[in-house]
């Protein structure tokens, strides 16, 4: 069984704030999870195909192109922030 101390350990590395009530909660609850991966450890998958996703569906991918606008001008008057140069500036993030 994990320990309040395991779980407060894994929250320090996640940087999560636990409640009181969730310090109370997780340890059964992650302790469940892994005795879960145990039993799936003892599943017999010998000869069993390796899968990354079972619905067929493929990732379409478009080649990029350069599409040159008539309209830049339009496109920049409808920023609310102010133009320089052709650009939209906007406020430093960082």
């Amino acid at each position: 069984m994990i320990t309040e101390e395991e779980v407060l350990h894994i929250a320090k590395l996640a940087k999560l704030k636990l409640t009181p009530e969730e310090l109370k909660t997780f340890p059964n609850q992650l302790s469940q999870i892994l005795d879960f991966f145990g039993q799936l450890q003892e599943v017999d998958t010998e000869g069993v195909e390796e899968t990354s996703q079972v619905t067929g569906l493929e990732n379409i991918n478009r080649k990029d192109e350069i599409c040159v606008t008539e309209n830049t001008e339009d496109l920049l008057e409808c920023s609310p922030h102010p133009i320089e140069n052709r650009s939209i500036k906007i406020p430093k993030i960082l």
